[in-house]
């Protein structure tokens, strides 16, 4: 007879081992399905210094560790497999994984995040944590009184230079349009901010490096061909985020950008099925909102549990 937890977590990031420590403390068979290593966009960031708790900041690797061994003092399973596709609408969801087989639950909780868009340079990856960063409120503060690039023109991007320029001497947003594609609440203050300088109809050509390290970056104007070289410290990439949402075959809504539905339960339109963390429609993704909706997603999953 196929084992069926009662609740199987799909990511191992903050939101999914946040939700695995309070269904496993509360008696729940919890097993948690990473793709590769714990941690998600935490592990992308040297030094985590806005999580409540620790005074000095906690390098992302270390913290992620931490909450997959919070979980796991109290009986929460990990296991590292791809999830290849769901089926959610049954009483109890089935899991097919690649290399695993299928797995059964009574609930899910989708915890598999949102991926930055890269620009598709040829050192882009090379170069990561080394002067390209995807989150500005992450690693901005490595780049106090130095000079940051914001590409992106959406509600990201500017408030991602908004945030910079009161750390950095000198911020440049360079968009590819002649227009903000940020809603209007955004644009006095940026306009406003005296270090920005905004490079439109641009895009980057290439990123250069010395020693290792972001240098400057090319900047070719898409209506005249001219190109431009900056000197620069920091190039955050603010172009949109892409949800790891291709498993589920359209079992759920999602909405315009690809992001799961649900509000600030976590429920889905499925019983028994939550969304936390990266992966759905919200506000703000930062590591303290995914934590918060893995208690909120545990504490209805036992309500649901307990019918």
């Amino acid at each position: 007879m196929e084992r069926i937890y009662d609740m199987i977590i799909i990511g191992g990031g903050p939101a999914g081992y946040t939700a695995a420590l309070y269904s496993s403390r509360a008696g729940f068979d919890t097993l948690v399905l990473e793709r590769m290593a714990v941690g998600g966009q935490m592990t992308l960031t040297d030094v985590i210094d806005n999580y409540p708790g620790f005074a000095q900041g906690i390098d992302g690797i270390q913290l992620s560790q931490n909450m997959q061994q919070g979980a796991e003092r109290f009986g929460t399973q990990t296991m590292y497999d791809e999830v290849v596709s769901v089926d959610l609408v049954s009483e109890i969801k089935e899991i097919e994984t690649a290399y695993s087989g299928n797995l059964f639950a009574k609930t899910v909780v989708i915890a598999t995040g949102a991926n930055p868009r890269e620009l598709g340079l040829v050192n882009e990856q090379e170069l990561l944590g080394a002067g390209i960063h995807y989150c500005a409120h992450c690693d901005g503060r490595f780049y106090k009184d130095k000079v940051a690039v914001v590409v992106g023109g959406g509600n990201s991007a500017v408030s991602d230079a908004l945030y910079l320029s009161h750390l950095c001497k000198k911020v440049y947003l360079v968009h590819r349009r002649d227009v903000l594609r940020a809603t209007k609440i955004y644009h006095e203050p940026v306009m406003k901010a005296q270090n920005i300088e905004f490079c439109y109809n641009s895009v980057v050509s290439k990123v250069e490096s010395e020693n290792g390290r972001v240098s400057s970056i090319s900047l070719i104007d898409v209506k005249t061909n001219e190109k431009r070289e900056i000197e620069c410290d920091a190039v955050f990439i603010s172009i949109g985020r892409k949800p790891a949402t291709e498993f589920l075959d359209g079992q759920l809504e999602l909405d315009n950008g690809g992001y799961i539905v649900a509000d600030e339960s976590t429920k889905t339109a499925i019983d028994g099925v939550f969304a936390v963390g990266d992966v759905r429609t919200k506000v703000l993704r930062q590591v303290v909102t995914a934590v918060s909706d893995g208690a909120v997603a545990a504490h209805y999953a036992e309500e649901y549990l307990s019918r």
